[in-house]
């Protein structure tokens, strides 16, 4: 079972609605900007660009709500990533803030030829390293 990754976070203007409340699409930046650390630094994998020809693209999201988080929260969003099949992964995601759970889900990614929007193996070399995690 893969390791989890955190990556910290602050709710920024951007992030709220006028009450300074996290909107409920705010939620999937800090999945994604999770995501691209992810890559990043623990596969050393550019995200969402995979290699030359080769994208990820989000074919399923969930999120769940539990407490809102405001301008300014300093948040801890745990990443887990999970192979699916040669051509998909799934990232679940928990976001704490202080400790406590106010989001949780995933989304589900398919690698695709970009030139073609064809879903396509993963690069060898991600599904080597999602392995030995």
């Amino acid at each position: 079972m893969a390791e989890d990754f955190v990556f910290e976070d602050t709710v920024r203007i951007y992030d709220t609605d006028a009450q300074g409340v996290v909107h409920y699409a705010g939620y999937y930046r800090f999945f994604t900007d999770a995501a691209e650390n992810f890559m990043r630094e623990t596969l050393g994998i550019s995200y969402p660009l995979l290699d030359n020809d080769t994208w990820f693209v989000v074919v399923e999201s969930k999120a769940q709500y539990k407490k809102s988080a405001r301008l300014g929260d300093n948040l801890s969003v745990v990443l887990r990533p999970k192979k699916l099949s040669r051509k998909a992964l799934r990232f679940d995601f928990q976001i704490l803030r202080n400790g406590e759970l106010i989001c949780d889900g995933y989304i589900t990614q398919v690698a695709i030829n970009k030139k073609e929007w064809k879903a396509v193996e993963l690069p060898k070399v991600l599904l080597q390293k999602i392995d030995m995690l």
